[in-house]
């Protein structure tokens, strides 16, 4: 069933907060500045970094790329860091998503330090596909209030066709077999969901679709990001549009319409 205020105001403290960057980020290898190029180029080179740290008074003062090194000490291709690629480990993954589809990689401080490197790639980790799988259940939850709040005398039945409507009335009654008491809407697929909201003009505007196409393509996209997840399937080649899409559209749910706390 759906949860009241307090779960959703827990729910929301956890997707939005609840995983932090300190999570996911690789630790930064860093090379002395006087270290010659070619011999980290090198190093780079078997190891399959783009990017490592360089060290000067033994502190990380910015990085090199890989392609940059070609001769003379790594001083010579030293990168200062930029304000807008460094964020603390505190960071939440929503708040790096952002940053990553605008940078290729974001430098991590703790103790005001930069010691981490988290790139594209590091969201494959199990901690960041977790919190995807939770996105996806709250954006689900979001479609279900929609739903449940605009037709509680369960009028959304006609948007439905008699095959899907028979598949949650069977998967309702498999759930009473085992002492469950959801309602019919509870038992409906995703897709499902999307297709009544995107029937209805009003809940598909509520719900921050552009368009009802936009919409439906925007729920096909989902659906493909939750089937990669299941199946550990790459989600950055494949998804990453849409993980940015979902970044935002966790935050219209629990701001303006369907997952309302404050």
């Amino acid at each position: 069933m759906i949860g009241n205020k307090n779960t959703l105001t827990r729910l929301k403290r956890v997707f939005l907060e609840g995983f932090s960057v300190s999570d996911i980020t690789e630790p930064l290898v860093s090379f002395d500045a006087t270290a010659p190029a070619a011999e980290v180029r090198a190093f780079m080179q078997e190891l399959g970094y783009e990017t490592v740290g360089v060290r000067v008074d033994g502190v990380v003062a910015g990085y090199v790329n890989r392609e940059e090194l070609k001769s003379g000490p790594c001083r010579g291709c030293l990168h200062a860091f930029d304000a807008a690629e460094v964020v603390p480990d505190s960071s939440s993954i929503p708040d790096v998503v952002v940053k990553l589809d605008q940078l290729p990689r974001l430098f991590v401080t703790a103790f005001g330090q930069v010691g981490g490197i988290l790139t594209r790639t590091d969201l494959q980790k199990p901690p960041a596909r977790m919190w995807l799988f939770g996105v996806i259940t709250i954006v689900e939850i979001g479609l279900t209030r929609l739903i449940q709040d605009r037709f509680a005398d369960g009028a959304w039945q006609s948007f439905l066709s008699e095959a899907r409507l028979d598949k949650a009335k069977a998967l309702l009654a498999e759930r009473k077999r085992r002492n469950q008491e959801p309602a019919l809407l509870d038992c409906l697929q995703l897709s499902d969901k999307g297709q009544i909201v995107l029937r209805n003009e009003d809940l598909w505007k509520t719900a921050g679709f552009r368009s009802r196409n936009k919409g439906e393509e925007s729920m096909k996209q989902i659906e493909a990001l939750r089937n990669n997840l299941a199946h550990s399937q790459d989600i950055i080649v494949h998804d990453w549009q849409t993980i940015v899409k979902l970044t935002t559209f966790l935050d219209v749910l629990f701001d303006k319409h369907g997952l309302q706390t404050q």
